[in-house]
């Protein structure tokens, strides 16, 4: 199991799956075959008879979690409506196939959480922060919708209104402030983290497997109500903004390195 994976990195401790997102030369960014892998991987994992937990994590040589999509495979979808087809389908693979694997996932957020990166980590079962590093969301900074699960999970921990007001400005927070207001289960010392993560996977990892698994199915039966409702809908408001002037002149501005002029 897990052979031809490029982007994702597998270690196993006992019945312990720890999952990496390594892209390490760009924070461990998205590009086209993380977001391939990422579609498929967790189909892979409720296979998997060996693993009771899944930990995900970043690659530490990235230093984030995951800075979120790279702009340059961004760029390349760009008003190109079959790819993106292909990306809307991934990406509704990998919100689905995340809620519906059996195994319980925690997420360790062991650096920055951005866009992509930070609803990966959030729609883990449970999820452990380092409370020094920063979650956000900014898809409107380069011009186009939140709509990748960002519009369903970030809602269904915070509230509308309060998910509203950092979906629509795309400020970030320590994970510190993510756990004060419930974005994340745990904001612990960067030098607890793995300790404690791992701690709660044991945990989970000793109890009863069937008790704990359709636990999760039955509280992700309302999670997944939820994403077969808006989760098709905002991927392709997100596409329609891909084609926007907004969003065009966000990706020129950041490979400028300038500040964008949005008219």
């Amino acid at each position: 199991m897990y052979q031809g994976y490029q982007r994702l990195k597998f270690q196993r401790d006992g019945s312990i799956l720890t999952i990496e997102l390594s892209n390490p030369t760009a924070r461990n960014a998205v590009d086209a075959d993380m977001h391939a892998e990422l579609a498929r991987v967790f189909l892979e994992v409720a296979l998997d008879t060996d693993t009771r937990v899944v930990v995900l994590t970043g690659d530490p040589d990235g230093k984030a979690f995951c800075a979120g999509g790279d702009l340059k495979w961004i760029e390349s979808i760009e008003g190109k409506g079959e790819r993106y087809a292909v990306v809307l389908k991934e990406g509704l693979d990998i919100v689905k196939t995340m809620t519906n694997t059996p195994q319980p996932i925690v997420s360790m957020i062991n650096g920055h959480a951005m866009g992509l990166g930070a609803t990966i980590g959030l729609f883990a079962d449970v999820s452990f922060m380092d409370e020094t590093a920063k979650i956000a969301d900014p898809h409107v900074s380069i011009g186009v919708v939140a709509g990748d699960g960002g519009a369903i999970i970030w809602p269904l921990l915070i509230g509308p209104n309060r998910a509203k007001e950092f979906l629509m400005t795309g400020d970030a927070m320590t994970g510190t402030q993510a756990a004060s207001i419930g974005l994340v289960n745990h904001a612990v010392p960067a030098a607890e983290l793995q300790d404690r993560a791992y701690a709660f996977a044991r945990k989970l990892a000793s109890g009863p497997q069937l008790a704990i698994q359709l636990t999760k199915r039955s509280v992700n039966l309302f999670v997944g109500q939820v994403v077969e409702q808006v989760l098709t809908a905002s991927l392709a408001m997100e596409g329609l903004t891909f084609a926007s002037a907004d969003h065009r002149e966000a990706l020129r501005a950041f490979f400028a390195k300038e500040k964008p002029k949005f008219q």
